[in-house]
């Protein structure tokens, strides 16, 4: 009998009435302490995850909180991610999918579907560490993700080899029962099968009926160049499998892109920041800066101002999609020495000999006529 679990805020250790960011956060935090590959071995702490990446699931998506908030759970049962699972022959699509199961393809199990239609297995996100380097050149990564998958030993029948689930004697293979509640009639899962549509009588010894046993996958993602912090690349197919021998969910990679220690991303562009000598400032001058593929010459007109801009078109990180590149911006800084030695002081007085003007008058001048 599958167990409750704690509701969703519990598990992440939030409040109700918290911001999708504020979850967001608490989830990464989560994510990464009880992430396998930092608990190699761990079962308690690869439960655990599990159940994050459970609560994750529900309060990351605007329909499945809302529904889980009005009641509390579906059917006003509270958050029980193992009941769920079990519904859905397996760990399947999570609280959306089960809802349109029992109202959407209710009928199919029974009818057109046939007992034990096949679902599609859930959706599962992880998360990368990579290099600014690697996000601008694209990279392949290795992924670790806990996952349930088909037993080996029933191949997800959940029945001793040998044997076959035999179809469920109280709702014949629908997966669903129909409960009267005054005016209306509620479905929910089969108490009996748990929504599979079948009874075991004879389980398989290693998943003990269930038809799925926790199992660590390894898989490389090709990550494109272009990629941002944050960015969601999708393995199709290489999440969870599907109860009943329904097709797999998709594997969504994010990835955590280092900082440079060079470059700021602005959106599609770049910008770092680059001093020039007041000299250069004052003259004009063409300077060397640094690109993504090495360095490049760039002409500073003469008076450039403090904090100027300058661009280098299509230099900047690749566009996601084959869209071409986007830009580097160099902000030029004038760099004012801090100490002078005795000839520089004596230039720099004569220079202010020269230029005369008192760059403060125009906005002195107001002032003093008031």
């Amino acid at each position: 009998m599958a167990t409750a679990a704690r509701n969703p805020y519990d598990v992440l250790g939030v409040d109700k009435k918290a911001s999708d960011e504020e979850i967001k956060k608490a989830y990464r935090k989560l994510a990464r302490q009880y992430h396998p590959d930092r608990n190699p071995g761990d079962a308690k702490a690869e439960e655990r995850f599990k159940e994050i990446q459970e609560a994750n699931s529900v309060l990351s998506d605007p329909a499945k909180r809302r529904q889980y908030d009005a009641g509390g759970g579906i059917f006003g049962s509270g958050f029980d991610p193992g009941a769920f699972r079990n519904a859905g022959g397996g760990f399947g699509g999570g609280l959306g999918d089960i809802i349109s199961d029992l109202f959407g393809n209710a009928a199919g199990r029974g009818g057109a579907g046939g007992p034990g239609a096949a679902l599609r297995g859930r959706d599962l996100e992880t998360e990368v560490h990579i290099s600014f380097e690697q996000a601008m050149d694209g990279a392949q990564v290795p992924v670790t993700v806990p996952m349930s998958a088909p037993c080996p030993t029933c191949r997800g029948t959940g029945a001793k080899p040998g044997t076959s689930p035999r179809v469920c004697s109280r709702c014949q293979g629908r997966g669903v029962e129909a409960e009267s509640q005054g005016l209306f009639s509620i479905s929910q899962p089969c108490g009996l099968c748990r929504g599979t549509g079948t009874e075991i009588d004879d389980p398989c010894p290693t998943c003990h009926g269930q038809g799925f046993t926790r199992q660590v996958k390894r898989y490389r993602a090709n990550v494109p160049a272009g990629v941002r912090d944050g960015s969601r690349v999708r393995l199709a197919g290489k999440g969870e499998a599907g109860p009943r021998g329904g097709p797999s969910g998709d594997l969504y990679v994010i990835t955590r892109v280092a900082e440079s220690p060079l470059f700021t991303r602005r959106g599609d562009n770049l910008e770092i920041s680059v001093p020039i000598t007041i000299p250069e400032a004052i003259r004009g001058a063409t300077i060397e800066v640094p690109t993504l593929a090495g360095t490049k010459r760039i002409r500073v007109p003469p008076g450039t101002q403090h904090g100027t801009l300058q661009r280098l078109r299509d230099e900047g990180p690749p566009r996601l999609g084959g869209k071409g590149r986007g830009d580097i911006h160099y902000r030029l800084v004038i760099d004012v020495p801090r100490s002078l030695s005795r000839e520089q002081r004596e230039a720099v007085d004569d220079l202010a000999n020269v230029l005369e003007e008192d760059p403060r008058e125009r906005i002195l001048s107001g002032r003093r006529a008031s």
